[in-house]
């Protein structure tokens, strides 16, 4: 049975905590030399009147994936994303999977699918064109949002030179499916430098070049300060430690029996956000291998001072 757009648009938002971390921006973010202070067991999440329309998504491996879908099926909502190591929207669905999407051979054709076209290229580059008339189709039956919602998203995008898990091929189509889609070229960039498959960070974790976890790899580029300023314009530079909280949250509200949500997310709250209304919201999502429960608390928070909150924002 179909969902609802409202129930489709409330289950994906909060699918985005379902992968790692939900960071708000204040007017300034600060940066992590030492870590804050944490709460110790799960609690609910805070309500501090953050910028819905503000709102921005970010991701590597299939995180990447899922922030594109995010990106496009909630275009309205969202003002930009990063997509590290990604491929296009609804890449990996295979013809059958629109009829019966849930009957086995398809679900194995979608795997095939992911495996070869929208990771590998040994069974051709992903078409742009194709996946703009699939995301049009999904529009024109208000599953997601118009795409006229893109056309003033900021949109960054990176590929490693030794990324050999998402190839290079799959990350350009997804620069080519979102201009098609309606990103005007402006707002769109896409990084090609060394790196592995990981997040990239000026200081901290593993090798430049190196594909492991905890999928943080230091190459002497700031990336997480790259796709906030993308997204959001000129930073401010961060001025000392951070005083905020992380947040461990309970996400079973925003899920159901199957979905496949972790028990627990993570968001930090800048002091200033629960001081006065108007904080955007960040959403960072992890990949495979990289949950809490693989990586370790001290990795993920690693992963969260060098991305979400790397000192800078507007």
């Amino acid at each position: 049975m179909e969902l609802k757009k409202t129930e489709l648009t409330s289950r994906l938002l909060a699918a985005a905590c379902l992968a790692t971390a939900l960071t708000l921006l204040s007017q300034t973010l600060l940066a992590a030399e030492s870590l804050p202070s944490e709460s110790p067991a799960a609690e609910s999440l805070p309500e501090l009147g953050a910028d819905i329309g503000s709102t921005s998504v970010s991701g590597l491996s299939s995180g990447a994936y899922m922030a594109g879908q995010i990106e496009v099926a909630h275009s309205k909502d969202i003002k930009g994303a990063g997509i590290v190591g990604g491929g296009p929207y609804a890449c990996a669905e295979a013809q059958a999977s629109r009829q019966v999407p849930f009957w086995p051979s398809a679900v194995l054709q979608n795997a095939q699918q992911a495996l070869n076209q929208c990771m590998q290229t040994t069974a051709g580059t992903p078409d742009p064109k194709a996946l703009t008339k699939r995301a049009e189709e999904l529009a024109a039956d208000g599953k997601i949002d118009p795409l006229a919602g893109l056309a003033d998203d900021n949109v960054y995008l990176f590929s490693g030179n030794e990324d050999q898990t998402v190839t290079r091929p799959v990350v350009e189509a997804a620069a080519e499916f979102l201009k098609d889609a309606g990103v005007a070229a402006s707002n769109l960039t896409l990084v090609e430098k060394e790196g592995g498959h990981a997040f990239i960070t000026e200081q901290g974790g593993a090798a430049c070049g190196i594909t492991a976890t905890p999928f943080v790899s230091d190459c002497d580029y700031d990336q997480a300060k790259a796709i906030l300023a993308w997204i959001y314009g000129p930073l401010t530079p961060a001025e000392g430690p951070p005083k905020g909280r992380f947040i461990l949250f309970d996400q079973q509200p925003f899920s159901e029996p199957g979905d496949g949500f972790a028990d627990e997310g993570v968001v930090y709250v800048p002091p200033s956000c629960t001081e006065k209304p108007g904080c955007r919201v960040h959403i960072a999502l992890h990949g495979c291998e990289q949950s809490r429960e693989v990586v370790g608390d001290e990795n993920v928070r690693l992963r969260y001072r060098l991305k979400c909150f790397g000192g800078f924002t507007q």
